[in-house]
């Protein structure tokens, strides 16, 4: 069991390690996202054969996996056009309101009733988002773009869910991927008519930490998560995923000193969403402890 805690943590710190890949590396947001869904493709594809995994879905579902990739694509893209455009830890609190986003979406798009607590916690993190709005004026694009990533992985997190009840999560992230690098290769010479970038191809320096990224970061480390998954609960892995906000900003103020364009109002209204968070998960865990105390009714 410890070994698996161990595997769980390290995936999730390789997790936060994304932002602090993306402002290193130089490439604007568009090439940066193609290049490590192209490295990761590869990747994963080589080692599903390998492990004789390889199970291409069915034809007929291409189109939904392909739109849900497209989603993730421009997830990322926005996700690291707001680290461009500000910080990672401005970035990261954006990207927190993910769960607000997933308690407007989810309801709709499944048809079940929206439960009071995810609004009311919802609330607490517009309360948030605003306080960091309020006083982190001059990153305003930044934070615009992380609550756009925010909402776009809402809707793909709440699709690929219901996409798991008939295909493998390996398989299902393959050809995700498949379809957002599809897209992000479609829509390549629109995106650099309206935002030219200097560099298309990245230089050895940039290669490395794509490479990092690709590998470690994401097949690497999904890799690592579905192991400790053999063992800890999905619960377990969801609450401690609320940690890879925490993660980042500790690197980021260690590794860019970010701690010194942030003030009061940032950590502030950071703290609120990341309890929010975290309160949310609680109280999924306590609904579903009590949910197993249950008498079993003999029909």
């Amino acid at each position: 069991m410890q070994r698996a805690y161990l595997q769980m943590h390290v995936a999730i710190f390789l997790w936060g390690f994304t932002g602090i890949l993306g402002r290193l590396i130089s490439l604007q947001e568009y090439p940066l996202v193609w290049w490590r869904i192209l490295i990761t493709v590869i990747a994963l594809g080589v080692f599903l054969k390998w492990r004789g995994e390889l199970e291409p879905p069915p034809w007929k579902e291409m189109k939904k996996i392909a739109f849900v990739g497209g989603t993730i694509a421009l997830h990322w893209v926005t996700f690291y056009g707001s680290i461009k455009y500000s910080n990672v830890s401005i970035a990261l609190s954006a990207m927190a309101s993910t769960a607000l986003f997933t308690s407007i979406l989810d309801p709709i798009m499944t048809k079940r009733k929206p439960k009071l607590s995810e609004l009311v916690l919802g609330l607490f993190i517009i309360l948030g988002i605003f306080l960091i709005f309020r006083f982190q004026k001059l990153y305003t694009v930044g934070i615009s773009l992380g609550l756009i990533s925010a909402l776009l992985c809402a809707y793909f997190t709440i699709q690929t869910k219901s996409l798991l009840a008939n295909h493998g999560p390996r398989n299902l992230l393959l050809y995700e991927l498949i379809g957002g690098l599809a897209t992000l290769t479609l829509l390549a010479p629109l995106y650099l008519y309206l935002f030219p970038a200097p560099a298309l191809v990245p230089d050895f320096t940039d290669s490395g930490y794509l490479l990092l990224l690709s590998l470690i970061c994401t097949v690497y480390a999904m890799q690592l998560s579905y192991q400790a998954l053999q063992h800890v609960s999905p619960f377990v892995m969801n609450l401690s995923v609320n940690l890879e906000p925490v993660y980042s900003i500790v690197l980021a103020a260690f590794i860019f000193h970010e701690h010194e364009d942030l003030n009061l109002g940032f950590y502030a209204g950071a703290s609120i969403v990341i309890l929010a968070v975290a309160i949310n998960g609680l109280l999924e865990w306590n609904t579903k402890r009590r949910a197993r105390k249950q008498p079993l009714v003999m029909p």
